[in-house]
């Protein structure tokens, strides 16, 4: 089926069913491009790791709809299930039938995400009148096109409602320490396993940063909010700081896996994006480890953060007004 006046455009669909800081950061580099070769954007997040109805796009759940982010125009509505996106496509692993498209292994995934991150790099565009971004992009455009998301795209006004009823009644007259804790809960975490090769060091690693982040100089009374997805973080550092603040949420049992998953229905992409934004609100940020996209928002956002470094992983490191310097 063919929805009125979009026959002869040329697209990108970025296309992403993971976490809300993967999304929106690869939204970003789609947008960038899109941008760059005047195509229209597509958001395309049915199947959500939030949603357990396969053809139900994500955006409009948890985001206000838009029609173009700075002028770009966008598709983020159910209307994708009604548009068929014109060939050829690129990558080329999209020309095949569609039945052969349903699984996509693991190398093929991360072959696709090198080549539409080399096309996104380059001067040229391609021929194809769709490009098809279903892969991690992270990495693969500037800050200003990721600050441009960011602003552009709003939670839904329940969501917001959420959020800055916390932020009044909790951070208001303080300054607020942010500390974003990502375990993993049992799930393969990749890229971020070497801050756990020692749980207890790891543990006394995110101590250190806060008494770190507490001896700097705070104009009002200070406050520690904690984000994790662990219960046992949570009790680890309550019991290290009393005063720990927190969003109540479910958490998964012990090692059993993400929080992003469709068991927990709705409340957990809410949770999630609660969490997001209201880190994104903090005077200072500490994020373990820094290489999860879900604090990319406050990373870019809050005034001032402190990250372990990537090469070691003991190291920390302050970020304030662009400014890098040495914690450890």
């Amino acid at each position: 089926m063919h929805v009125s006046g979009l026959e002869k455009r040329r697209f990108v669909v970025s296309r992403r069913r993971t976490g809300f800081g993967d999304c929106l950061w690869s939204l970003a580099a789609a947008w960038r491009y899109a941008q760059r070769s005047g195509r229209t954007l597509v958001i395309d997040w049915r199947g959500a790791c939030y949603l357990d109805q396969p053809f139900t796009n994500a955006f409009p759940v948890f985001f206000q709809p838009i029609n173009d982010i700075a002028g770009v125009p966008a598709i983020s509505d159910d209307r994708i299930n009604d548009v068929s996106f014109p060939g050829p496509f690129f990558p080329e692993w999209w020309n095949r039938p569609a039945i052969e498209c349903l699984y996509r292994p693991d190398e093929q995934i991360f072959q696709e995400r090198d080549e539409l991150g080399e096309l996104f790099q380059a001067e040229h565009d391609v021929e194809a009148n769709t490009v098809v971004c279903d892969a991690c992009l992270m990495w693969r455009c500037d800050e200003d096109a990721e600050r441009q998301v960011f602003q552009s795209v709003k939670p839904r006004p329940e969501i917001q409602a959420r959020i800055d009823a916390i932020y009044q009644e909790c951070f208001e007259g303080h300054s607020i320490i942010g500390i974003h804790v990502r375990h993993g809960n049992g799930e393969d975490i990749m890229e971020h396993a070497p801050y756990w090769a020692d749980p207890e060091l790891a543990v006394r690693q995110v101590c250190a940063a806060i008494d770190k982040a507490k001896a700097l100089p705070h104009p009002r009374p200070v406050r520690l909010f904690l984000c994790t997805d662990s219960a046992r973080i949570l009790d680890l550092l309550s019991a290290r700081f009393p005063d720990l603040l927190t969003v109540p949420k479910h958490f998964g049992s012990n090692q059993g896996g993400p929080l992003h998953t469709a068991a927990l229905g709705i409340d957990g992409g809410i949770s999630a994006l609660v969490e997001m934004y209201l880190l994104g609100r903090c005077d200072t940020v500490i994020r373990f480890p820094p290489t999860s996209a879900f604090t990319r928002y406050a990373r870019l956002f809050a005034p001032r953060v402190i990250e372990f470094d990537l090469k070691e992983p003991s190291r920390l490191t302050l970020i304030e007004d662009s400014q890098v310097s040495d914690l450890s």
